[in-house]
């Protein structure tokens, strides 16, 4: 720990579970402004840019909003912002924005403002690249030695390295050997790329051998000859590493100096302009970020190093000057030069703690107490080591570093569900029982359902002993779920100091969710069950304290259940046939009688020791009726876009109405309002009601996935039963159709659901081994987003059942065993 701490000239917290990393951090004169004055560009995993002009935190009395000129959401998450000449016939500078699949270049304006709240701020784009391969990084510089602009390079998570000049894409060219993506730099003073393979070396290639290397716009094996005209791929040099690098740093500040610095997992190197050592120091921490930057003594540089111990260290060269404590571990680091103060040091955390800061003699206050300096008894520590030694000998005997399931468990956990139940809830009981250290007891997050339990710290019940807990579970909702399970985890140490968890599920009653009911006699949907055992007394199959009252039928062969929603679900047994019908007017209600049905077959057989009871579904398979709540929830989702494009034009138009009411509140010669007050209240009352809308349809939104996962639920089932799925080809099947446990703003189930589908009908379930070679040959995809209809997904979900019928095997260990031809190798052309 440092004696020093930064001190904190400026900070903010950006957002809440966003994500940040090395490239998502920038400096510059973004808006052109010509005072010489850094802006602060910050951009995120989450699709979030922000633009700020740090003022002093003492002096400045408006907080975050005050500082940030610009914030702006995008669709696709942010991986890199620089700021440079991108535009041709054009000396001003500009932002370079890369995301997984686009590249897009901004240009910052300001407008000054009429009033107090300052100036106006807008992003407009100049142009933007779509990429056909998925990007990891970039770099920039005058690429060919050309001055006055320029030029963009973005290498692709497999290997390929795209040149762009302004708006226009030049080629492309693949590193040999790759197989990882490693940090790339540009060299300005030998016009080289550098970059660090998998081969864990710096490679170094320039720009006229990649200009001039073979047309390769597809990947080619390197031991096959050359196709078509041109050199092979070579790089100019490189030096074994031998370890990870994470970044590659090439300053330029004076022409004494000219070096290359390459930061490790252990060590830092710089190295010379021909590849040669100039210099290595081991590291004895782990390295997050570094960041070269001018020195005073000719010939020298500083270095700016943060660390994963909270730490800023300062070297000269490989000579610690100055080491401060961070509140944070930095991912980026940048030295900025601000209005009020030069040579601001620029952190970002991975969590958004963004913090400008100065070096300086801010000591920590934390004093070592006191030791109360007495004699030792060497009798007493002499038995105390003993004593260590002894259990140190049993612990390295009997540690428990990995699992043994052949051992005996230190503790147990049981969920027990409580016969009798109240009208609003249902109890459960856990136990726990055995030994280890203070334990922490406390339910997995359910989407359906609440339990009346936050976490339960206690200590160890003891050898032998146990503990019980109990608590109380409801309906989060006034819809039934689509899953009636859930989790209890319990998190504690082994007597060694090992730190397990252990999880036990249980399944709430059906009662929960429905009551008895009379049957009903005409149905929209119905279902049919077949066995190959004589029908049984339904009364006996539900019978407890759940279902305590008598069926209308003394017979036994039906039985009704009333949902809060008010379906009603009939259950059906024929007199003279092994069959059973599930009948309803709500398709997705039928999900849960028909599972709890299923479930009760078997135990109830298994008791009766028949071994061989078999179980099945005739089809047809009810596509229609399932298609039914896909529609229903796409057109909800298509509802929720409407209302968020709306809800962001009136948003528009109310601040557009504010700003020009305070213009004509601040003028010295009044002037008629001309109805603006009365625009602004309508603006305002169709905000309100839009908002509204958008709440109301978020909550049917929400309802109708769990209708949807119902759906779906009970499509897989009967899918297995018709054609005798195995549970891990059920598994399989549950995977690709509910991808998603809930919607997401930037992910929904139908495109999830739809690239899941598409990917079993090219792969395991395709016609033909080649189809099967192609598919996993093809590389990347295009973005998942909303689609126009549902007409593409009810089509491959069609075709998925119809392969599933006549034989297609649901199984991932085939993609394994496929080997790609060498005539699908080359698909498609990058960066076109």
């Amino acid at each position: 720990m440092s004696l020093f701490k930064a001190r904190d000239w400026w900070s903010a917290a950006l957002g809440e579970g966003e994500e940040f990393d090395q490239g998502c951090l920038c400096v510059g004169d973004v808006d052109n402004s010509g005072s010489g004055h850094d802006k602060v560009v910050v951009g995120s995993y989450m699709g979030m840019l922000r633009i700020f002009s740090p003022h002093n935190s003492k002096s400045s009395e408006g907080g975050l909003a005050d500082v940030q000129l610009l914030e702006v959401q995008f669709q696709n998450a942010i991986i890199q912002v620089e700021v440079g000449k991108f535009v041709s016939c054009s000396e001003l500078l500009h932002l370079a924005v890369l995301h997984p699949r686009k590249l897009s270049v901004y240009s910052v304006s300001g407008t000054a403002g009429n009033v107090e709240h300052g100036d106006q701020y807008q992003l407009k784009l100049v142009y933007e690249h779509n990429l056909q391969r998925t990007a990891c990084n970039m770099t920039y510089g005058t690429f060919g030695g050309v001055t006055g602009h320029h030029s963009l390079c973005i290498q692709s998570m497999d290997g390929m390295l795209m040149f762009f000049e302004q708006d226009s894409y030049s080629f492309g060219r693949f590193l040999p050997g790759f197989l990882l993506p490693g940090p790339l730099v540009y060299n300005p003073r030998t016009d080289t790329f550098l970059t660090v393979s998998s081969a864990r070396q710096l490679e170094c290639y320039k720009y006229e051998t990649l200009a001039v290397a073979t047309d390769a716009e597809s990947r080619q094996d390197p031991d096959l000859p050359l196709k078509t005209g041109g050199k092979r791929l070579m790089p100019d040099w490189s030096l074994v590493l031998g370890e990870h690098a994470l970044d590659i740093s090439v300053p330029f500040f004076s022409h004494s100096s000219f070096h290359i610095f390459v930061l490790g997992e252990r060590n830092l190197y710089c190295l010379r302009d021909n590849g040669q050592i100039r210099l290595m120091k081991k590291l004895e921490f782990n390295p997050s970020c570094f960041l070269p930057y001018t020195s005073v003594t000719d010939g020298t540089t500083n270095l700016l190093l943060g660390n994963h111990t909270n730490m800023l260290l300062v070297y000269q060269d490989v000579t610690l000057k100055w080491a401060a404590q961070l509140p944070f571990v930095p991912v980026a680091l940048r030295v900025a030069n601000f209005p009020e103060l030069k040579g601001v040091v620029v952190s970002l955390s991975s969590d958004g703690h963004l913090l400008c800061s100065y070096m300086g003699t801010d000591p920590s206050f934390f004093s070592t107490p006191k030791v109360d300096a007495r004699e030792a008894d060497y009798e007493q520590v002499d038995a105390e080591m003993k004593k260590l030694q002894k259990f140190i000998r049993e612990a390295s005997r009997t540690q428990d570093i990995l699992p043994k399931t052949d051992a005996e468990e230190d503790m147990s956990v049981k969920v027990s569900v409580f016969p009798n139940m109240d009208s609003p809830s249902v109890h459960l009981w856990c136990f726990c029982q055995g030994r280890g250290s203070e334990s922490s007891l406390g339910p997995s997050p359910s989407f359906f359902f609440k339990l009346l339990l936050s976490n339960v710290y206690f200590l160890s019940p003891g050898v032998g002993s146990s503990r019980v807990v109990a608590f109380s579970a409801f309906l989060n909702g006034h819809y039934p779920p689509a899953d009636l399970t859930g989790d209890i985890s319990v998190s504690y140490s082994s007597p060694t100091g090992v730190p397990r968890v252990l999880q036990s599920r249980f399944s709430l009653p059906l009662a929960l969710v429905c009551v008895q009911s009379s049957p009903a006699k005409t149905t929209k949907f119905k279902i049919t069950v077949d066995t190959n055992q004589p029908p049984v007394d339904l009364n006996s199959i539900f019978k407890g304290n759940e279902f305590s009252a008598q069926s209308e039928d003394k017979d036994g062969n039906s039985l009704a259940f009333q949902f809060l929603s008010g379906a009603v679900v009939t259950v059906l047994a024929s007199k003279t046939s092994q069959r059973y019908r599930i009948q309803s007017d709500s398709f997705e209600n039928m999900w849960l009688v028909v599972k709890e049905l299923v479930q009760r077959f078997d135990q109830h057989f298994s008791k009766l020791g028949i071994k061989d009871f078999k179980k099945s579904f005739s089809g047809p398979m009810p596509l229609q009726e399932y298609f039914l709540a896909v529609d229903h929830h796409f057109q909800l989702r298509v509802s929720a876009q409407q209302y968020q494009d709306l809800l962001s034009e009136r948003a528009i138009q109310f601040r557009a109405i504010q700003r020009r009411l305070l213009t004509r509140f601040k003028d010295k010669t009044p002037a008629p309002l001309q109805n603006l007050d009365t625009l602004l209240d309508a603006t305002y009352s169709q905000v309100i009601s839009l908002a509204e809308a958008a709440e109301e349809n978020q909550a049917l939104l929400q309802e109708a996935f769990v209708q949807l996962r119902s759906s779906t639920h009970l499509l897989v089932l009967l899918l297995s039963l018709w054609q005798n799925l195995t549970p891990d080809q059920t598994s399989i099947l549950e995977a690709t159709l509910l991808p998603l446990l809930q919607d997401t703003p930037q992910l929904g189930w139908e495109e999830s659901c739809d690239a899941a589908v598409s990917h079993l009908l090219r792969s395991c379930l395709s016609r033909s081994p080649k189809d099967q070679a192609t598919s996993l040959a093809q590389t990347g995809g295009p973005v998942l987003g909303l689609p126009r209809d549902t007409v593409r997904l009810k089509k491959h979900i069609t075709l998925l059942c119809d392969r599933i019928a006549k034989g297609g095997r649901l199984t991932l260990a085939s993609e394994a065993n496929v080997q790609v031809p060498a005539q699908v190798q080359n698909l498609a052309a990058p960066g076109e």
